[in-house]
């Protein structure tokens, strides 16, 4: 089956709406057989696009789909993203290594910087080589296209922008983030302006998906109404965190039945969500470290 797709920005590659998160499925509580049962019935489903970083779960989450891709050549139906921890250039190419051994592929279609989310982040990548050995990654042929990502500041992440002609920008998206130092207002308008093609995450906040997440656990919106609102910004796919089977056809269906939120519709959801959303309570990703990646923490000397 398929389901409905956007360009990539710049890129000249259409991605399907929805991307398959890389954190999630690999959690070890899903089970390896269960996980990749899940990711073959994405793909089946219109799943093109797959999502993953070097760091999740200290490798499971790359090896878990490297295996799942590779079983029946299905890695040549996904454009596969993972995400670089590094910041200099060794651990970068160590990174990088590590994450094409893993993915068992000879090439990753997108590679992006993960965790852009301390100030000196952008002057570091560039200061100690890191971004420099991405665009030798690339001119090698190990790697399609270069972007990176980012959770916790949009003025963080503009500082990124003149840095390089960058691919791709994965932010936060989602209708709490409409009224919370907001990644949709104050970063997507530069992104677009430039041809860098938007990821969105975090729809429903982060956390559990099959309790939800933050914003729907909590009563802000359903689940249809805070995935349409992503998916109803400018943006080239959603990435979305799929624990379970049950979780993944809830978004195929959201997916392949988007319609946009418009008018007194978006009015309707934007008001339901506006008293929870001002002071950041269910958008821990910005305003705590409890999104933060380990690896990411002990980078810039804090405590795991």
């Amino acid at each position: 089956m398929s389901l409905p797709t956007r360009p990539l920005g710049k890129t000249g590659v259409d991605v399907s709406l929805i991307c398959l998160g890389g954190w999630h499925i690999g959690q070890p509580a899903i089970g390896d057989a269960e996980a990749i049962r899940i990711m073959h019935a994405a793909i089946d489903e219109g799943v093109t696009f797959f999502d993953n970083a070097w760091d999740y779960h200290e490798g499971h989450s790359e090896d878990l789909m490297g295996r799942a891709l590779a079983d029946g050549n299905r890695r040549q139906k996904v454009f596969l993203m993972t995400k670089n921890c590094g910041r200099d250039a060794a651990t970068s190419r160590q990174h990088l290594e590590d994450s094409l051994r893993r993915l068992r592929t000879d090439v990753i279609d997108l590679w992006q910087f993960h965790e852009i989310n301390y100030d000196n982040d952008p002057e570091w990548i560039v200061e100690r080589g890191a971004l420099a050995d991405a665009i030798k990654a690339q001119k090698e042929g190990k790697v399609r296209f270069i972007g990176y990502t980012g959770h916790k500041s949009p003025h963080i992440l503009a500082k990124m922008l003149p840095l390089h002609a960058w691919d791709t920008c994965q932010l936060p998206i989602n209708v709490c983030d409409h009224f919370y130092r907001s990644f949709r207002h104050e970063l997507l308008p530069d992104l677009l302006t430039r041809g860098i093609a938007p990821i969105g995450m975090k729809s429903l906040g982060g956390g559990n998906f099959e309790a939800g997440g933050q914003i729907v656990a909590n009563g802000v919106v359903t689940a249809e109404e805070a995935i349409r609102y992503s998916l109803s910004q400018p943006i080239s796919s959603l990435v979305v965190g799929v624990d379970s089977m049950k979780v993944l056809q809830q978004d195929v269906t959201i997916a392949r039945d988007f319609k946009p939120l418009e008018g007194d519709e978006l009015a309707a959801v934007l008001a339901k969500a506006k008293p929870a959303a001002g002071d950041g309570r269910h958008e821990w990703h910005k305003s705590t470290q409890n999104f933060d990646g380990p690896y990411h923490r002990q980078q810039h000397g804090f405590a795991v």
